[in-house]
């Protein structure tokens, strides 16, 4: 398994980076299929990267952004990675984007999940982008350490989909692709920042199981390289 870590100054510089390594595989994969793909994460880490791409110039009408995954929270809620997207990354020319949101307002979650399966089944596979991101615990999307689903969303024989996930570590119920659906992107990145998460990313590299520290799964067994785009 390829992993190439790309080390930047500042989180300025990442952002603006990383935008245009994005931007530049959006637009090759418009250009071989007419359409291409972006899967992207939650949480603070994205949102100087979302505003960045958000100004790239890019035929996004034939670009469909959806999310690794979300909590089971309606788009208005202030935890919900919709919100996120909508306010930081849906915007000035991406605002020309299709976005195709995880939750949905379903009797309940694994209703919702089985909606978003059939709802992103449309998107073209693989995914032309996947951007990862890694938490304190070792989770990337809502692959928890001691999630109640987790041996099933990091198999590598469940299929491509949306599956949900309840773990103490993460708070409401979640909504996540599986491990099928993203490890496979044209482009694979997981971005991090800080020391903290250095420290992380190096304590995953180490011998261990993936269910204590599940980003194992991607950095392992991952079928396409992983680009670790990180900044101090």
């Amino acid at each position: 398994m390829s992993v190439t870590l790309h080390p930047f100054a500042d989180s300025a510089i990442l952002a603006e980076a990383l935008a245009d390594k994005v931007a530049e595989t959006l637009a090759g994969g418009i250009a071989a299929r007419g359409a291409a793909s972006l899967a992207v994460s939650g949480g603070s880490t994205p949102k100087a990267f979302f505003k960045a791409l958000s100004t790239r110039s890019l035929d996004w009408e034939k670009v469909t952004i959806t999310l690794v995954d979300e909590r089971f929270v309606p788009a208005d809620n202030p935890r919900s990675n919709h919100l996120l997207v909508a306010g930081n990354l849906l915007q000035d020319k991406a605002a020309r984007a299709r976005f195709l949101p995880l939750y949905r307002p379903a009797e309940n979650a694994g209703e919702a999940a089985r909606i978003a399966t059939a709802d992103t089944a449309t998107i073209g596979q693989p995914f032309d982008v996947v951007i990862l991101g890694m938490g304190t615990d070792g989770h990337t999307a809502s692959f928890f350490p001691g999630g109640d689903r987790l041996a099933e969303a990091i198999s590598a024989t469940t299929p491509r989909g949306v599956i949900t996930m309840e773990a103490e570590g993460a708070g409401e119920t979640r909504l996540t692709f599986t491990f099928a659906s993203l490890q496979d992107a044209r482009f694979l990145a997981l971005h991090i920042e800080g020391k903290g998460k250095k420290d992380v990313l190096e304590a995953a590299e180490a011998d261990g199981p993936e269910a204590d520290m599940p980003i194992r799964a991607i950095l392992r067994r991952a079928q396409t390289p992983v680009d670790i785009y990180w900044a101090p």
